[in-house]
């Protein structure tokens, strides 16, 4: 028996038998993923069939590497219920294909079967989770975790090996069509949940097996492609290096500690370079300082667009794989990584590391041998991944305002707007076709929880996009009957038949009846939706009828008009077939609303970037403007407002950073007090702000959360841990370090209402600590933002009418 087919071998020893076996050929062979899935198969009376594009592609290669989106399924595959792999058949469909594929190889190698799972499944039958926005919205990683597990053994049972992942690009510029796909703007609440996303999806650390109801992570995109110029997909970004390591390797340093098997490269240029052709970030920084020792693969067709950078496709491909890019997607470059190896331009060394990051996957998830344990059942996942779906949904529903209408009032109930009584546009971009009964919508589920005697009626109004205003009178006739009026507002993300592809499967935006809003190719100047549903706000409310918005979607639009018109507001960030449920269980007072803001909601377009963590400098506004977001980062209203005290530092207010290097940890205590008459959630969040610094510090940055529930009268207390890594800056890698100075944590519900106390971080031969309120150096930076005030106070509860998540920096 030949080494590499000896299970009980090392996976390097068995990488290194098969490699020594390989010839060029099979070697390049293994570097591609240029089919679509869909193309590779086809049904039959009988089942299903390979196509002789497969088989092509695997004889001129001898194999093939990877296979991607066998069962994925949606407009542009064109793959829908007549023609694609249900849960019934998709374990069966895998099967087919890679024995196709083994009988080409002479070595025997399989393939890798990727697809796409940024919110579940994009397959038929596939479980749709919230998309990551909503995620974030949540607060809650270990829950999505959990669902994140379930959502694994589902697609392995189906037969797939990798999931193609969204967890690491920071939203910097919500115009951005993908900012569905980001858990927000802040670095840390990325890390959080990319590294919930690991354990969840693949279960085991760097170099481990990946269990056999798991599935090893390729997580994108590395890295800055959520701060390109003006939200534009696919454009440049203006990055410098110390940003890129401050906001945007974050998630991607915890990609690599918590053991992610592969890492996408992302789209956009750093310093004017690709990043799949960018060797100082992929190889020095990613590789190299941060300790990556997984698969890089290039997104769809971006190894083609090299060629503006060479002019012919062998210099590209070797371009790509000697800046540390391993696998291709869909290119015409990487064929040609043999003749670049025969002309000089690569060495077959070079070559051999890719291939062998390849194959040590492979070997990982067991691919040349019999599985240990057999995956659970797919029904049995798909039901438990539904369950937590659900509740994932229900978490992120977040209460911007309420004057007391809810839980909602009244014997007749309109419930109106384009997303009142369909699922279509909530369940996100990278969704597949639905089947009919899956999920409820909001008049389904209000209709079904209302007391008997309580009507419901529901009419759309308008649509998602344009400005026809033709279905306007019928729902303003239900408004002006109704007790109150649950107004359905919204974007939408979801493809249909009309709407155009690019050569890498993003929309192409434009056309009258087009309803997407947002999704990737859908970039959005104004922040506005269709004119249509601002109308159908202005003549609703017009009839006096109380209104209660529920928005739903995809990117932070501008909801200034909204907020100031309904009298109670519920932001629902696209939450998937659970959509009516999680909403109605708010309106009716049966659950908590317990979603908090993961990026900040813009005043208007005119006034970005509104990120909170934005250098601290002096800046009073536009003229025409003030400064600061309509409502900020970590903003969402409870059953009750609680107050918070100061935070308090234990044992002390100073420590060396000797001792944080060695491990020791401070403890950050705040108690909270409920004064109202019912049991009151938060999310109580610890920031750092520097007040000194080596380089031009942030107004403050999250470093800790944790929820709590306290009952009502009572008063809980809360402890947060304080180490290195809650104080650390980061090198211009992304590693990060500690720096003796003066720092301040603060406490508080949302950005707008924090308190704080100082910790002096000393040096062996420096331990006198600074007065309280007096800069320790000369040109310490301050703001209006973050002028530092008196050093400990106690929020108190705000006035009837005003609640501290709502005030804007």
């Amino acid at each position: 028996m030949p080494l590499y087919r000896r299970a009980d071998l090392p996976v390097g020893e068995r990488v290194r038998d098969l490699l020594g076996r390989m010839t060029l050929t099979e070697k390049v062979g293994q570097l591609n993923q240029r089919l679509y899935g869909w193309h590779a198969w086809r049904r039959t009376p009988n089942g299903f069939a390979v196509t002789e594009k497969l088989v092509a592609e695997a004889r001129r290669y001898g194999g093939i590497g990877a296979v991607y989106g066998l069962q994925r399924a949606d407009a542009w595959s064109g793959q829908g219920w007549a023609t694609g792999a249900t849960a019934d058949d998709g374990a069966e469909l895998a099967a087919e294909v890679q024995r196709a594929i083994v009988t080409e190889s002479r070595l025997g190698i399989p393939a890798l079967f990727v697809e796409e799972v940024p919110h579940g499944h994009q397959a038929l039958d596939g479980t749709v989770l919230p998309v990551a926005l909503a995620v974030a919205s949540s607060w809650d990683p270990d829950l999505y975790e959990r669902a994140s597990q379930a959502v694994a053994t589902e697609v392995r049972a189906r037969g797939a090996h990798v999931a193609l992942v969204s967890t690491l690009d920071v939203l910097r510029d919500p115009r951005w069509g993908r900012a569905e796909e980001t858990f927000g703007e802040d670095p840390y609440l990325a890390a959080v949940f990319t590294t919930a996303a690991v354990r969840g999806l693949q279960g085991c650390g760097a170099g481990e097996p990946v269990p056999a109801d798991r599935v090893a992570v390729v997580l994108k995109h590395a890295a800055g492609q959520g701060a390109t110029i003006g939200g534009r997909n696919w454009a440049a970004t203006e990055l410098g290096w110390r940003e890129l390591a401050e906001i945007h390797l974050p998630p991607v340093r915890a990609a690599v500690d918590a053991g992610a098997a592969g890492l996408m490269a992302a789209y956009s240029e750093v310093d004017g370079l690709p990043v799949a052709a960018n060797r100082h970030l992929l190889t020095d920084v990613i590789r190299g300082a941060l300790g990556f020792d997984g698969l890089v693969m290039a997104d769809g067709t971006a190894l083609d667009r090299l060629l503006r950078l060479t002019g012919d496709p062998v210099s590209a491909a070797a371009l790509a794989l000697r800046a540390g890019t391993d696998l291709s997607l869909w290119d015409e470059v990487f064929p040609h990584l043999g003749t670049a190896v025969e002309r000089g331009l690569l060495t077959e060394e070079e070559l051999d590391h890719a291939v062998s990051r390849v194959l040590a996957l492979k070997f990982r998830l067991g691919l040349f041998d019999e599985p240990a344990v057999p995956p659970a059942g797919v029904d049995h996942a798909r039901r438990e991944a539904a369950r937590l779906s659900a509740e994932l949904a229900a978490r992120s529903v977040t209460l911007l305002r309420d004057d007391g209408q809810l839980p909602l009032r009244g014997r007749r109930i309109a419930v109106l707007g384009p997303h009142a009584d369909t699922l279509d546009h909530a369940l996100g971009d990278y969704t597949a076709p639905q089947r009919p009964d899956a999920g409820t919508t909001i008049a389904a589920a209000l209709r079904a929880a209302v007391p008997v005697g309580t009507e419901v009626v529901t009419a759309p109004g308008a649509d998602i996009a344009t400005d026809d205003e033709s279905a306007i009178s019928a729902a303003v006739a239900l408004a002006r009957d109704a007790d109150v009026v649950v107004l359905c507002l919204g974007g939408s993300s979801a493809r249909d038949a009309e709407t155009r592809f690019d050569v890498n499967g993003a929309a192409l935006t434009g056309g009258p009846r087009s309803q997407m809003t947002a999704g990737e190719g859908v970039d959005l100047a104004a922040l506005r939706v269709g004119a249509g549903q601002y109308a159908l706000l202005r003549r609703v409310a017009a009839t006096g009828t109380p209104v209660v918005a529920v928005v739903v979607q995809g990117r932070p639009h501008v909801l200034g008009e909204v907020l100031s018109t309904a009298a109670a507001c519920l932001n629902v960030f696209y939450p998937g077939p659970a959509l009516g449920t999680a909403v109605t269980d708010v309106l009716l007072g049966r659950r908590e609303p317990q979603g908090r803001l993961p990026v900040s909601l813009p005043r208007d377009a005119a006034s970005l970037p509104v990120h909170y963590n934005h250098r601290d400098h002096d800046w009073a506004g536009y003229l025409d403007a003030p400064p600061g977001p309509l409502l900020p980062f970590g903003s969402g209203l409870g059953a009750h407002p609680l107050v918070l005290s100061a935070p308090e530092l234990l044992p002390g207010k100073q420590v060396s950073v000797t001792e944080l290097r060695a491990g020791t940890e401070l403890t950050c205590r705040v108690s909270i007090r409920n004064d109202g008459p019912v049991r009151a959630s938060t999310v109580v969040q610890l920031y750092l702000r520097r007040i000194t610094a080596s380089t031009w510090p942030r107004t403050r940055e999250l470093r800790g959360f944790r929820w709590v529930e306290v009952p009502a009268g009572g008063c809980v207390t809360v402890e947060l841990t304080v180490g290195a890594a809650q104080v650390s800056a980061v090198d211009d890698c992304g590693r990060p370090q500690v720096e003796a100075g003066l720092v301040e944590l603060q406490t508080g519900t949302s950005v707008a209402d924090l308190t704080g106390v100082r910790l002096l971080l000393t040096t062996a031969a420096t331990a006198v600590a600074q007065p309280e309120g007096v800069s320790p150096s000369a040109g310490v930076p301050r703001s209006p933002s973050s002028s530092p005030g008196p050093p400990e106070r106690t929020a108190t509860q705000a006035p009837p009418g005003t609640r501290p998540a709502q005030r804007a920096l």
